[in-house]
């Protein structure tokens, strides 16, 4: 993503009529120029500047290297609340905090499709931008590939983030024990929902916007506000939505859990949209939540800290985790009953992340 053209050397690209042709991934001068002109002027950085094929990057001593990496789809690329050049951002510097890592840097490779218009792009790598310099996280090196019209469909991004986390943090899916408390930071089901009203340009009576954001300050945060260990688990219930992600810890772990319905949030915009659907907001995508685990005795503290945080002020506890030697995840619903909260089972809502 860093090669140079001289200024002059080519007529400057057309971002307002001009599309994407197989010059732009050819690899020589015109290749070089969109990077010049578009990618390395969005992102701009020291690292990025460096312009070799990779990045030398200095890390803290002491610390472990977490590492994460991300391909994003999403259909529509612009939403409610977002588009995929920030969800690029934000998604992956979730996956690396969701270790407890502090995220310091991002890779990030293009695949755009012949045709695509220039003008889309980089409004796309300007939101792109915009979300890395919001997060801290710059964007320090990265690549563009152009595949023929009609084998791509318009542009994927993949972004790879790197992070570090103290030697003595052990924060994981398999770290959960009976006993302790599930926290979730916030309603559920906007990104899903949002995706798809601007997919299928549905109206809803009310305009439902993606959760879309970067979580990494709310998880230092929370880790802040409690000893070393009392955090046993992180997770952003993003694909197969809250449901899948529990399912998926509680498998790691080796344990059950039992939630309260009335406990978890859904606006009621949000419901009323699942219901005309026939879809269930336990299995919605999510982009803006974490789900944490946490010790009993650090759990209110824990959920202050949650509650203190732009991000988490609708935190809430939603269930404990049992010993159960299936490992299922069950309900206690709002009128009494109980139900299991299976894995997800197809993809109700595909290419929404």
């Amino acid at each position: 993503m860093t090669r140079r053209v001289k200024a002059g050397y080519l007529r400057p690209l057309d971002f307002k009529h001009g599309v994407i042709d197989m010059n732009h991934g050819a690899g020589g001068r015109i290749a070089a120029q969109l990077v010049h002109e578009l990618f390395s002027a969005a992102f701009d950085n020291t690292y990025l500047n460096q312009g070799n094929d990779g990045a030398l990057l200095p890390l803290p001593p002491g610390d472990r290297l977490v590492i994460a990496t991300d391909a994003h789809v999403v259909s529509p690329i612009f939403f409610p609340g977002g588009d995929i050049g920030s969800l690029a951002v934000y998604g992956t510097v979730n996956d690396v905090a969701m270790l407890g890592a502090r995220p310091l840097y991002l890779s990030a490779a293009f695949i755009l499709e012949e045709g695509f218009p220039l003008a889309t792009l980089r409004r796309v790598v300007h939101s792109m931008a915009g979300a890395s310099r919001r997060c801290g996280v710059p964007v320090v090196t990265g690549d563009t590939k152009v595949v023929e019209r009609g084998k791509g469909d318009g542009v994927f991004i993949t972004t790879t983030g790197v992070g570090v986390v103290p030697l003595a943090r052990d924060i994981g899916g398999a770290n959960a024990r009976a006993g302790d408390v599930v926290l979730l930071s916030g309603s559920i089901g906007e990104h899903g929902v949002a995706v798809l009203s601007q997919r299928a340009s549905m109206e809803f009576g009310t305009a439902i916007v993606s959760d879309s954001a970067p979580l990494h300050e709310l998880v230092q945060r929370l880790l802040a506000a409690v000893p070393e260990g009392a955090v046993r688990v992180l997770r952003d219930p993003t694909r197969g939505g809250l449901a899948t992600t529990l399912n998926e810890i509680a498998q790691q772990s080796g344990v059950g859990m039992m939630l309260q319905e009335s406990a978890i949030v859904v606006l009621a915009e949000v419901a009323g949209a699942c219901e005309m659907l026939g879809l269930d907001p336990m299995y919605i995508a999510n982009e803006g939540k974490l789900v944490a685990i946490v010790a009993p005795e650090w759990a209110d503290a824990a959920l202050a800290a949650m509650r203190a945080d732009p991000l988490g002020g609708s935190a809430a506890r939603i269930g404990l985790v049992c010993t159960d030697a299936h490992g299922f995840v069950q309900m206690t619903t709002c009128l009494g009953g109980r139900r299991v909260v299976d894995w997800l089972s197809g993809e109700p809502l595909p290419r929404i992340c």
